[in-house]
């Protein structure tokens, strides 16, 4: 087994339609407004951002997400990532009922140092964190849904 390897899935529900919830997802620059873990997002160009991300534990995790799937049709966000996770995170929409289903996946290998030593111990600690980030962050898109 690869301990530095993820695959993570959520499935949030969503009061909006699909395409109001993905023109929010699409402005990556604005996830900090209503994520409270994802702290900076810094465009490069149209398709590539430097994101900067922290949850309850105190370390950070910095990568470069680049797009490399934006399909309306089939409501899919796909970004490959680089830095301190190497892989890659897919939003897929889907009307459901009077809203919006948001399917996350996400499949990363830490490069960190820091994260990589510690693997073995830290894992079902990194999973928690993962999780704790994604209530928060359903919760804030929420929110922000509320107000667009």
């Amino acid at each position: 087994m690869d301990w530095n390897h993820y695959r993570f899935r959520s499935l949030w529900a969503l009061p909006a339609p699909p395409a109001t919830v993905r023109e929010v997802l699409e402005r990556i620059e604005d996830y900090p407004r209503w994520w409270p873990q994802v702290r900076e997002v810094t465009r490069i160009d149209a398709t590539r951002a430097c994101t900067r991300i922290r949850s309850v534990l105190p370390y950070e995790l910095a990568f470069t997400g680049r797009e490399v799937r934006r399909d309306r049709a089939a409501g899919v966000l796909e970004i490959a990532t680089t830095g301190d996770i190497d892989g890659w995170a897919r939003w897929t929409l889907t009307a459901g009922g009077p809203g919006t289903l948001a399917r996350y996946e996400q499949e990363v290998h830490v490069t960190k140092p820091l994260l990589r030593r510690l693997a073995v111990p830290g894992r079902p600690v990194f999973r928690a964190n993962h999780a704790l980030m994604m209530r928060a962050g359903h919760r804030g898109l929420v929110a922000h849904l509320a107000v667009c």
